[in-house]
Parts: structure tokens; sequence; C-alpha cells
């Protein structure tokens, strides 16, 4: 699995977001090269939360049809409580690397377990910083990895969806592209 290319985007909402992971998905995408993290503390219920049942995770909550149909996509799911920006849920193999740095220790400089794992794919610490506040602000974060042929497919499918910025790295080089909206 290469995991030098990704492409990064960050989305306003769970709907931007959704309908981004719809796209990529209906366009033949490999799902499991596919991860989306996000908070979602904000529900008309006292209780929010999550289990395991058999190989999906359940989720209930304000916006629980969003991440029930996550689970259901994507490959692996975790929630996280991370300091300094709160509860997590985060679907997709970007679960196993978080695990993986929090593991070996790899979370160091100001980074946070999701800088962690987006270290393990090569992510310039810069551009982790703004993925980091992009969450603290509510808003969600798609990540899609592979070879750099999968990533370009990645890249023209999110460019027509709602991103508020889209990066594409590769490793020790990245290529910025924002998207204006």
């Amino acid at each position: 699995m290469n995991k030098d290319n990704s492409i990064v985007a960050i989305y306003p909402s769970h709907t931007a977001a959704e309908a981004a992971v719809k796209e990529l998905q209906q366009s033949g995408f490999d799902m499991k090269k596919l991860s989306i993290v996000g908070r979602d503390y904000h529900t008309d219920e006292h209780v929010t939360g999550y289990y395991n049942a058999g190989d999906r995770m359940k989720y209930w909550g304000g916006v629980g049809a969003f991440w029930g149909w996550i689970w259901g996509c994507f490959f692996g799911s975790a929630f996280f409580f991370i300091p300094g920006i709160g509860p997590l849920l985060v679907a997709g193999p970007l679960v196993v690397w978080i695990v993986g740095a929090l593991e070996s220790a790899v979370v160091v400089g100001g980074l946070s377990a999701i800088g962690g794992g987006l270290v393990s794919l090569g992510i310039p610490k810069d551009s982790i910083l703004k993925y980091e506040t992009a969450l603290k602000t509510d808003k969600f974060v798609v990540v899609a990895h592979g070879s750099a042929d999968e990533i370009s497919h990645a890249k023209d499918i999110l460019s027509d969806t709602d991103a508020e910025t889209l990066e594409q790295h590769h490793g020790a080089h990245q290529e910025l592209a924002a998207v204006s909206r």
C-alpha cells in the first residue's frame, strides 16, 4: 500500500463531506483508501454514543444517519478523545495509522494523535496543524491515499465538491491546490 500519495479536503459540514465521499464512491474510488475525521457533539439528544455490533459500528446522536452510513462504507472506525481538539470520530485506514503512531510514540512536536497518523502518510506538519484547527472548528477532514493515478483521480472528483481547501501531498514533496468557495 502506497501511503506517500494523498489528498486531503476540508469540508464545512457533514453533509458536504458526505456528498464528497458519495462522489468518490460512485466514481469507483477504493473506499479502503479513504478516511474521514470529524467531531459530532451537536445533538438535540442528551446521550450520544457508539458501539460495535458484529463488524459494524453503530452510532446514535444528532447526525446518526450520517455516521451510520460512514461506518458501513469505510474500513475501520474509532472514537478518540484528543486533548485540545476533543471527541473525534474517525473512519477508514487513518484509524490504524493513529494507533500505530500512539504505539510507536511518533506523536511529537506538538502534534496530536491525529497528527501522528497523518505524519505516517508523509503529510507535513504545517498542513497537519491546519487540519487539526479545522477539526477544532467542527469541520470534517477527508483523506484519500494511494498511487499517483488514484490520487489524481480523487483530486479531479474532489475539485468539483464543496471543499474549503484541497491539498495534494507526495511524501516529502507537496502540491497545494486551494479551492475557494
